[in-house]
């Protein structure tokens, strides 16, 4: 049975996932006045009355991509959309609010750069998941701030010291920190993965969300004591499938990927958490994104690996990035237990 996602990812073509979002009934679509109570019911389930000031446009985007939502999951594709907060908008609003980040496209190369974690003698398990290892913390909401550089950054900083057992615990971190006070990842205006790292290692490192929580805007700078740091950040090969399979069984690592025609030209963020390699069973990654738990399969998403161009799937092999903290494992990562599974 199909699965159904958000009906942003249709612009994607991502592969079949499991969605929180509602699904749609002929009733629904039945008439003008059925159309009008279903969106009253989700503008109050996702408390966006007071951000709907013209509503009657907003309501004739959401009868759009209603009808395509319904039309599309009639033809049984490998998976099914459905509605979620970005019911009312239109590819246009989404990725300039979203997706419209221009990923820095030069190899920045990090400090204190060491290769061990990709050797290529290792044997690699078919199945990696740090989500259920609990190096991966819930999934967050970039909201209107096109920052999800910043976001996917953190949340492999946060999982690097959890993985490498500086933190001890998995420590939450302020992505408002590097919003209101970094210089190389720009905000709200692009949010830059590169740029992120660089604002860690200048500023000493990071506090928690906590201490500077996420407000969804740029404000101004508030210096906090550091509690989490890293020694520097280093690029996987692009285009290279199996060395980012070896990068990911170490650790997560984030990816510019996401276009409206779901190509080559990165113009969002994410951080892949595991993959699933078993032969004849399955073949995809484990991707976290930055738009909340309603998108996609509770924040998440499956990616096909193994695809014909090199590049990947919507250019996910291109641009990885991975931070690194001492100490560096030999061959492995947390644990062994994977290499048992």
């Amino acid at each position: 049975m199909a699965k159904s996602i958000s009906v942003i990812a249709i612009i994607l073509a991502l592969s079949a996932i499991r969605s929180t979002s509602k699904t749609l009934t002929e009733r629904d679509l039945e008439t003008e006045e059925s159309l009008k109570n279903l969106f009253e019911k989700w503008v109050a389930h996702h408390g966006l009355e007071g951000d709907l000031d013209d509503k009657a446009e907003r309501f004739s985007v959401f009868k759009h991509n209603v009808k395509y939502i319904h039309e599309f999951n009639k033809h049984g594709h490998s998976y099914d959309l459905g509605l979620n907060q970005f019911g009312e908008m239109t590819n246009e609003d989404f990725r300039n609010m979203y997706a419209g980040g221009k990923i820095d496209r030069r190899r920045i190369r990090g400090r204190f750069i060491n290769k061990n974690i990709l050797k290529s003698d290792i044997s690699l398990p078919p199945y990696v998941n740090w989500i259920e290892k609990g190096a991966v913390n819930p999934i967050k909401n970039q909201k209107s701030c096109n920052c999800s550089g910043i976001f996917s950054a953190i949340a492999s900083v946060e999982s690097i010291l959890f993985i490498r057992n500086v933190t001890k615990t998995l420590l939450s971190l302020s992505e408002q920190e590097l919003v209101d006070c970094g210089l190389f990842s720009y905000g709200c205006d692009e949010g830059s993965v590169k740029g992120a790292f660089l604002d860690i290692l200048t500023m000493g490192g990071l506090t928690t969300e906590s201490a500077y929580p996420y407000t969804g805007q740029q404000g101004i700078c508030q210096y906090n004591i550091p509690v989490a740091k890293i020694d520097g950040f280093e690029n996987v090969a692009p285009n290279n499938e199996t060395e980012l399979t070896i990068a990911v069984y170490n650790q997560p690592v984030i990816e510019g990927i996401f276009n409206t025609s779901c190509g080559f030209n990165p113009t969002h963020a994410v951080t892949v958490v595991g993959y699933c390699a078993t032969y004849g069973i399955c073949n995809y990654w484990i991707v976290r994104n930055s738009w909340g738990e309603h998108w996609g399969e509770g924040g998440y998403i499956k990616m096909q690996r193994g695809f014909s161009d090199p590049r990947g799937l919507c250019g996910i092999n291109m641009e990885p990035y991975y931070p690194t903290k001492m100490p560096f494992p030999a061959t492995s990562s947390i644990d062994d237990s994977y290499a048992n599974e």
